[in-house]
């Protein structure tokens, strides 16, 4: 425990230092007095666009959730087909390669010019963000799988479903789950900024709007509470994948 609580000493020190210089920065102090009041009530509702952070992060939680949950139905199928078949493989690549570096945020006006809503549309940039990792992983762990299982599978006479439950997805499953950790952090990074160009209600606005309100405390208490959400998701999926892992290989 003494590292860290060093490394949090000494955060709080050069904060201390720099918000003695006079740039308006907030100190530890008043920072954790206008936290305590914030979180008084967290879930107060002063109107559609007036709502507690509580109700702002959950309402991140919930755009970050539904784009995730269709990137993963539709990226884990599609990594496992690019990884069975070398054809498709050679098709997709190419594409695969061009887009994944697009930034996700260059994708927002495309969901706005489609939808016509903002709530849809950063959705939509959190399914792309989060499509490419899974995608990439679930394909690499299937080609990597030994291709002595699949010459048995083939003496076997296995069906393709068979094939692809019995052989490729204990075997590619931990890949799957890095693919499913790097795209719920890159989701949960790119719905901070999404929520900024769109509004509304979500932890991104919420940070937007106390900088136009000139609140730099609360958009501190904002980036810790980004972080510490942020660090629960990441824990929670370890937690999964060490669970998941752990019951095939028992099995």
């Amino acid at each position: 425990m003494a590292p860290p609580a060093f490394g949090f000493l000494l955060l709080g020190l050069l904060w201390q230092a720099l918000a003695q210089t006079g740039g308006g920065i907030p100190t530890p102090g008043q920072t954790w007095q206008a936290a305590v009041a914030l979180f008084a009530e967290p879930f107060y509702q002063a109107g559609p666009n007036d709502q507690g952070i509580g109700w702002n992060v959950l309402a991140s939680l919930q755009r970050v959730a539904l784009g995730f949950g269709l990137a993963a139905l539709v990226g884990i199928p599609l990594g496992f087909m690019i990884g069975r078949f070398r054809f498709l493989n050679r098709m997709v690549g190419p594409l695969i390669s061009l887009l994944r570096p697009v930034s996700p945020l260059a994708w927002l006006p495309i969901g706005l010019l489609v939808f016509k809503s903002a709530d849809p549309a950063a959705i939509w940039t959190i399914f792309i963000c989060s499509i490419w990792p899974m995608i990439i992983n679930t394909a690499v762990g299937v080609q990597r799988v030994p291709r002595d299982y699949l010459n048995v599978a083939r003496v076997l006479d296995l069906s393709e479903w068979k094939i692809v439950t019995r052989i490729l997805l204990p075997a590619v499953l931990p890949y799957v789950l890095t693919g499913v950790r790097l795209a719920v952090g890159t989701a949960w990074l790119v719905i901070v900024a999404a929520e900024m160009l769109t509004g509304g209600v979500g932890i991104g606005f919420w940070v937007w709007d106390e900088w136009n309100n000139l609140n730099v405390a609360h958009i501190i208490i904002a980036i810790f509470v980004i972080g510490i959400v942020g660090l629960l998701l990441e824990l929670l999926l370890v937690k999964l994948a060490a669970r998941l892992t752990f019951e095939d290989t028992a099995s």
